[in-house]
């Protein structure tokens, strides 16, 4: 009966490492999270001079936005930068390749949604309503994650749909938007990362992939 059992638990897992992506690290969440903190501080330091908010002044606000944008994709770059290395290198210590079928559907679905969210973003921010774009931001970054969890970890599920709720939050507390935007591109991710790391890098015997059905 045991031997029927462990072969059973091997077909499932050959057949999940063929249909999931399950190579994703912890680290790369802790390490996106450290950058979205850092992003964050940049932006709050921009935003607040002398104790006053820049959105107030159209004249500063014009200058400081753009600055904004190009901080934006520092942080975002180097969240994917980390994110690649170390999946990579998780990848390696499992013998698996990190190019894939699986892979690319799991880029494909998490792209999709980051194209139309960074689109309507800049959208927003040529019509002048910035203060918006940090809710839209986390909501459709969840939709991606949600989007993508069906080709990987299902825990990642779980993080888009809380990054959904913080956004909409956000949307009804325009003056703590940047703290939203902090808590759920930093203080998530590296929450996120941590449990992951645990659970998947360091653990291996609670590497079992929770499935759709089974949650």
């Amino acid at each position: 009966m045991n031997e029927h059992l462990e072969n059973l638990k091997e077909i499932r897992s050959l057949m999940e490492r063929s249909s999931k992506f399950l190579s994703l690290s912890g680290l790369s969440g802790i390490s996106a999270g450290i950058c979205a903190l850092i992003g964050a501080w940049y932006a709050y330091a921009k935003l607040n001079v002398d104790g006053s908010s820049v959105l107030s002044n159209p004249e500063i606000r014009h200058e400081v936005v753009p600055q904004l944008v190009i901080g934006a994709l520092f942080v975002l770059f180097f969240a994917f930068l980390f994110g690649v290395l170390f999946t990579v290198r998780k990848a390696r210590k499992q013998g698996l390749n990190v190019w894939n079928r699986t892979s690319k559907l799991l880029l494909l679905n998490l792209m999709i949604p980051l194209g139309a969210g960074g689109g309507f973003c800049l959208g927003m921010l040529y019509h002048g309503f910035f203060w918006l774009c940090f809710p839209a931001t986390l909501v459709f970054y969840g939709v991606a994650l949600v989007s993508a969890s069906k080709y990987t970890l299902h825990d990642i599920f779980y993080l888009g749909i809380a990054e959904i709720v913080l956004g909409i939050i956000a949307l009804f507390l325009a003056k703590y938007n940047l703290i939203c935007w902090a808590i759920g591109f930093g203080v998530l991710h590296i929450v996120y990362g941590t449990v992951m790391y645990f659970k998947y890098d360091i653990a291996p015997k609670h590497r079992e992939l929770h499935s759709p059905i089974e949650d």
